[in-house]
C-alpha cells in the first residue's frame, strides 16, 4: 500500500457522477487504506460507493477504484483497493484526439487539427501563422453532450514538410473542475483504448 499511496500527495476523487469530482491530499496511509482531506465539500461522495481515484506516485500516474468507509465533512477513509493500474509515466495521461476546430485571439479565428491532449496540454498541426507570445481560447469537444473550454499558450512550433505546422503547449483552466473533467476523460480514453 505504501509502494501505491504516499502521504502529502495530490489525489483526484471522481464519484459517479463526475460533476462531483473533488481532489485533496494524502493525509495518511494505513495497511487497510488511506485518509484524504479533500478542498471543498464532499457533496456527491457517498459511503461504500465506488470513486475513481488518480494520483502521482514515482512510477508514474497511478488509477484506481475504492470506495470511502467513513465521511466527516472534508475528511474521507478510503478502503484499500484491490487492483491499480499506472496510465503513464507522465505527469498527465496523453492520448491520441483528432479533431477540427477553431481557437481565437484577438478576434481573429485560427483553423487548427488536434492530434492528442492531456489535461495538461495539446499538439495540433494547422496551415495558419501563429503567434507564439498570445494565448488562444479554444473548445474541446470531448462527446456529443459535452465540450470543455480552455486556454492554450504555445510552447513549441515545428515547420512541417508541406508547409504546414506542429504546435504544443499547455492549457489553463477556468476552474478545477474543468481539469479534473479532462483528467478523467482522457484516464478513461486510455483505458478503453488499450482494451480494443
Amino acid at each position: 500500500m505504501r509502494e501505491l499511496i504516499e502521504k502529502d500527495r495530490a489525489v483526484t476523487v471522481v464519484p459517479h457522477d463526475f460533476r462531483n469530482a473533488n481532489r485533496g491530499k494524502i493525509t495518511d496511509v494505513r495497511p487497510d487504506g488511506f485518509t484524504i482531506e479533500l478542498e471543498y465539500d464532499s457533496k456527491g461522495i457517498l459511503r461504500h460507493n465506488y470513486c475513481e481515484f488518480y494520483t502521482q506516485n514515482q512510477y508514474g500516474t497511478v488509477f484506481f477504484n475504492s470506495y470511502p468507509k467513513e465521511i466527516e465533512g472534508r475528511i474521507l477513509q478510503i478502503a484499500s483497493p484491490a487492483k491499480h493500474k499506472f496510465l503513464q509515466r507522465r505527469q498527465y495521461t496523453r492520448i491520441k484526439f483528432i479533431n477540427d476546430i477553431d481557437v481565437t485571439a484577438d478576434s481573429r479565428i485560427y483553423k487548427i487539427t488536434t492530434l492528442d491532449v492531456s489535461a495538461g496540454g495539446m499538439k495540433f498541426k494547422t496551415k495558419e501563422n501563429f503567434d507564439i507570445e498570445k494565448k488562444y481560447s479554444l473548445t474541446l469537444p470531448l462527446s456529443a453532450e459535452q465540450s470543455l473550454g480552455a486556454v492554450f499558450s504555445p510552447i513549441r512550433i515545428e515547420k512541417n514538410y508541406d508547409g504546414g505546422y506542429t504546435l504544443s503547449g499547455r492549457f489553463e483552466f477556468k476552474d478545477s473542475i474543468d481539469k479534473m473533467t479532462m483528467t478523467q476523460y482522457c484516464a478513461k480514453r486510455s483505458i478503453e483504448i488499450r482494451n480494443k
